[in-house]
């Protein structure tokens, strides 16, 4: 195998496992179960067809009720009011968290997109589902997932995904443009997404 062959052969392992994150148990989704995806366009699909979207992938590979809850363009502050009326209709088993990253491109206020990450998890956790955290990275030229998701994801025990999404955005061939990636990419995410869901016993 040629230097160049091996080393995207170990960069696809370290997307599908989320680059040896630790893996936090979660309760068992039975077959159909359903799961809230929320967050802006990284969820929605941005640069890919709807059934290309990381929740619809996800779908299918997990045989799960996937609900894509993904608004374009979306800051925190809107997520966390639109979040109740989401909790109540579809009343989820798990909710997979990726928002923030409209807060990062349009320096809206690091504080408070953790402090509304924090209430998102609170809303959950009250409603007895289980959070997953994605981590969605602070523009720049070395792709990281900005501080306050280790943060949130330290003070509240959720389980978490870091480098998933940067992972995918530092590949060129896996973009859309410079903050969404194309169908490959959200394909890659919806298999991180799943392979932590099979490590964690959820399915």
């Amino acid at each position: 195998m040629s230097l160049i062959r091996a080393n995207f052969f170990v960069a696809c392992l370290c997307v599908l496992s989320a680059c040896g994150d630790a893996t936090l148990p979660l309760s068992p989704l039975a077959p159909g179960a359903r799961v809230l995806a929320f967050g802006d366009s990284l969820t929605a699909g941005n640069g890919a067809s709807a059934t290309e979207s990381y929740p619809a992938v996800l779908a299918e590979l997990a045989v799960l009720n996937v609900v894509n809850a993904g608004v374009s363009r979306e800051l925190s502050r809107s997520g966390l009011e639109r979040l109740p009326a989401l909790l109540a209709q579809h009343q989820p088993q798990l909710v997979i968290l990726c928002h923030g990253g409209n807060d990062l491109l349009r320096s809206t206020g690091k504080s408070a997109a953790k402090a509304n990450l924090m209430a998102m998890i609170d809303l959950v956790h009250a409603q007895g589902a289980d959070v997953m955290l994605l981590g969605v990275p602070e523009p720049g030229v070395f792709l990281s997932a900005a501080e306050f998701y280790d943060e949130v994801a330290t003070e509240t025990g959720v389980a978490y995904l870091p480098d998933l999404i940067s992972d995918v955005l530092q590949r060129p061939s896996l973009k859309s443009d410079a903050v969404h990636p194309n169908a490959a990419g959200y394909r890659l995410i919806a298999e991180g997404v799943y392979e932590y869901l099979h490590d964690a016993e959820a399915i």
